[in-house]
């Protein structure tokens, strides 16, 4: 499942149901990424995510389908959100689950290496200086992404 919308996470109830619908499931690999509350020594007000969709989803779909043909993965779930977030509420939420740990956290981590880096999304701090400034990748979020080529 993959959504992307302005609805708030709840990483614990994503992930209980998430685990409740799969059997046999020997890992299942979760990450929740959270709005951190300063950035450059400023606290942040809101972080402003913007999608393209239905692009953005096709592209998280994909590369779904890249880690499924790479790992052997029982299933994936994917939310993020988009809007004002602000600091400390969860901005996105990664589950995989596969028979062994190994494909589960490989391809958690390649997911995130895709949302981090590739994923069309656009991301705006505005902090409580009333800075707004856009986000972009780090370069070791390119440096963490190429290493699946």
């Amino acid at each position: 499942m993959i959504d992307v919308s302005e609805s708030k996470i709840d990483a614990s109830a994503a992930l209980k149901a998430f685990e409740a619908d799969l059997n046999g499931a020997g890992a299942i690999v979760s990450f929740t990424g959270r709005v951190r509350e300063t950035s450059k020594q400023e606290r942040i007000e809101t972080l402003r995510l913007q999608a393209y969709n239905p692009m953005t989803v096709d592209g998280i779909a994909q590369a779904v389908s890249r880690a499924k043909e790479r790992w052997s993965l029982m299933d994936v779930h994917i939310c993020h959100r988009i809007g004002h977030i602000a600091p400390g509420e969860t901005i996105v939420f990664v589950a995989t689950a596969s028979a062994h740990r190994r494909d589960a956290f490989e391809a958690a981590d390649y997911i995130m290496d895709y949302l981090k880096t590739q994923a069309i999304f656009w991301k705006q701090e505005i902090t409580t200086c009333g800075r707004q400034t856009w986000i972009e990748p780090r370069e070791q979020d390119y440096e963490d992404n190429a290493r699946w080529d």
